[in-house]
């Protein structure tokens, strides 16, 4: 059967539903016993499972010869030039403390490409979603990223390295220089919901350091198919490899990159 776009969009957006519900149903309900250390300030519990195993079943039921990358389960050994990179709840310790800001991530890569991302917040049941060459939506509605065009009223979303706490002094360094510039600046706790309010202009530009692949492949082509510019922190496209990444509307890259650097020099 020849495969589509629209059949890869489907599965992604039903995917993402499914994994949503499970983050609906089971908001509050985490015990602390339940949870999980990965490493410091990294937690996993049994609704990550839950939400990753329900969405990797509907992959693969419809694409069983896909590798999977999944946050929890790691790569499957399948030999395709299609593979998925799925965050089953982005922002896990924001749901473990009933913070409702966290996000099922789905994203398609073919020949190490991004073709297709998919953002889904169920808490708003807002889904984020783009194609390669088709523009980038929110729901059923096109959306581009902010018109400004100086960082003085700009809004920046951020992440703090929480992993690497010993990283701190570095980042605060940034943090400030981008402060002074800029109207304000927010840290939700969830790098794929912030990628996605830069692609409809929620936030003007958006950077974070220490980042995996599933929390950034599905963002990276909703920001860049909504207008924006996305790069590491050394101006190239190598975000995975480097873990860093910068989103912006474009028109302020340059700027906030520069304020970037200046710290992590």
């Amino acid at each position: 059967m020849l495969l589509t776009s629209m059949n890869f969009l489907e599965t992604a957006r039903k995917a993402a539903h499914a994994g949503g519900a499970i983050l609906i149903s089971s908001l509050n309900t985490i015990q602390a016993s339940s949870i999980k250390t990965k490493q410091q300030s990294d937690y996993v519990t049994h609704v990550d499972l839950a939400s990753e195993k329900a969405i990797i079943e509907i992959i693969t039921a419809a694409f069983p010869d896909h590798i999977i990358m999944a946050e929890e389960t790691g790569q499957t050994k399948a030999v395709s030039e299609y593979r998925w990179i799925i965050d089953p709840l982005d922002g896990t310790t924001n749901y473990i403390h009933g913070y409702p800001v966290s996000a099922v991530s789905i994203a398609l890569e073919r020949g190490g490409e991004i073709i297709l991302g998919v953002v889904y917040d169920p808490f708003r049941d807002e889904m984020f979603w783009a194609e390669k060459g088709s523009g980038s939506f929110l729901n059923d509605r096109k959306i581009t990223v902010s018109s400004a065009s100086n960082l003085e009223p700009c809004l920046i979303a951020t992440g703090f390295p929480f992993k690497k706490k010993h990283a701190l002094d570095v980042y605060l360094k940034a943090f400030s220089n981008i402060f002074q510039h800029v109207s304000g600046m927010r840290r939700a706790g969830a790098a794929a919901i912030d990628l996605a309010y830069v692609a409809c202009g929620r936030f003007d530009g958006f950077w974070e350091s220490l980042l995996k692949p599933w929390d950034m492949a599905a963002g990276t082509i909703i920001v860049r198919e909504a207008g924006g510019k996305i790069t590491d922190f050394n101006n190239t496209d190598k975000f995975f490899e480097t873990q860093t990444v910068v989103a912006t509307n474009g028109y302020i890259h340059n700027a906030l990159l520069a304020l970037i650097q200046d710290a992590y020099q």
